[in-house]
């Protein structure tokens, strides 16, 4: 198995996570999801560590879920990347997203469990599950009617159309949105920030932000893995999947 997860440390007490699977535009297949799985708890632990920063190599953050590896979760008890999200959500330090290029699926609804997301202006956002026979991941289903209104989270969640990032900033995807290639350099100078800043008060605040929504943000992942599971195991998916590798 090769390494499609790189760390480095760009700055003091910054861990930097990149999805590295560039030829696949850093789509996500559970490999993948167990290396950011075991890179975060690792970071999680390091006392060195104040802030994680999350990123893709090369032109894009990530094209998705790999489809691929889909076909091989029927009868699975849970899904690689909805276990990666529940970590995520779970995490007591900071976590940036840079995103540049295509930030799809999971790409997308992943941000909602960031603290804070910095990405290229001509970066572009989906959120494709219904068109593929699936249901919507990561909560999503609890966030979006609370960020955007019902109404635009259906819009996005039932037609699953392409968006900008100029939508993610406005509906609550992006605290930020930067020049082409920015993104990096921007969320690295953010984390050197909050790096520098007191810890526990840090950490205290960001446990106070999420504490008293992290059971109901727990029962939406719940709810919607299990739904997620039944469509993945559907013909009505494997349909859709088959047509979408096809068209590639």
């Amino acid at each position: 198995m090769g390494t499609t997860v790189l760390v480095s440390h760009p700055c003091e007490a910054v861990c930097l996570v990149s999805i590295n699977r560039v030829e696949r535009r850093n789509a996500l297949d559970a490999a993948t999801y167990q290396q950011l799985s075991n890179t975060l708890l690792k970071a999680e632990r390091d006392d060195d560590v104040r802030v994680v920063v999350i990123a893709g190599e090369g032109a894009h953050f990530t094209a998705g879920n790999d489809l691929e590896d889909f076909f091989r979760l029927e009868g699975a008890a849970s899904v690689p990347g909805i276990d990666f999200l529940r970590l995520l959500a779970g995490l007591s330090k900071p976590v940036i997203a840079a995103v540049e290029g295509y930030a799809i699926g999971i790409g997308t609804t992943l941000l909602l469990h960031c603290d804070l997301a910095y990405a290229g202006r001509d970066s572009t956002y989906r959120l494709p599950f219904v068109s593929l026979g699936l249901v919507p991941e990561g909560a999503s289903t609890y966030w979006l009617p609370r960020l955007a209104g019902s109404k635009k989270a259906s819009d996005l969640l039932l037609f699953g159309d392409a968006f900008t990032a100029e939508v993610a900033l406005e509906v609550g995807f992006l605290t930020e949105m930067v020049e082409r290639g920015q993104a990096l350099k921007r969320a690295l100078e953010r984390a050197e920030t909050l790096a520098a800043l007191p810890q526990e008060a840090l950490r205290l605040t960001k446990r106070l932000l999420l504490d008293h929504q992290r059971e109901a943000v727990g029962q939406a992942m719940d709810v919607e893995e299990q739904a997620f599971l039944a469509c993945c195991a559907s013909a009505e998916a494997k349909t859709a999947f088959d047509a979408f590798l096809k068209r590639k």
